[in-house]
């Protein structure tokens, strides 16, 4: 992949999205995520700043605009960073 490209699985789990890399997947698998208004339905789908991504989960529905691409799943602070 790219080196300005991210996999979407991962880019949620470090913007914490999700508990773990294999939910992250399960949520785009189960048609639960959308990017650039488009259902995604790979978690492979390459990610770029900014893309907007919307995650229908059954508490809330988000809608983010992808500002960086995470290096690593650090604490909530820093995950903040990656969306607006």
């Amino acid at each position: 992949m790219r080196e300005d490209r991210q996999r979407l699985d991962k880019w949620l789990w470090y913007a914490r999205f999700a508990r773990t890399r294999s939910m992250a997947a399960r949520l785009v698998t189960d048609g639960f995520v959308r990017v650039n208004g488009q259902r995604c339905e790979n978690a492979a789908k390459a990610l770029a700043i900014g893309d907007v991504i919307t995650v229908a989960a059954p508490h809330a529905t988000a809608v983010v605009r992808v500002l960086d691409l995470g290096e690593r799943r650090g604490p909530a602070p820093e995950a903040r960073t990656l969306y607006e």
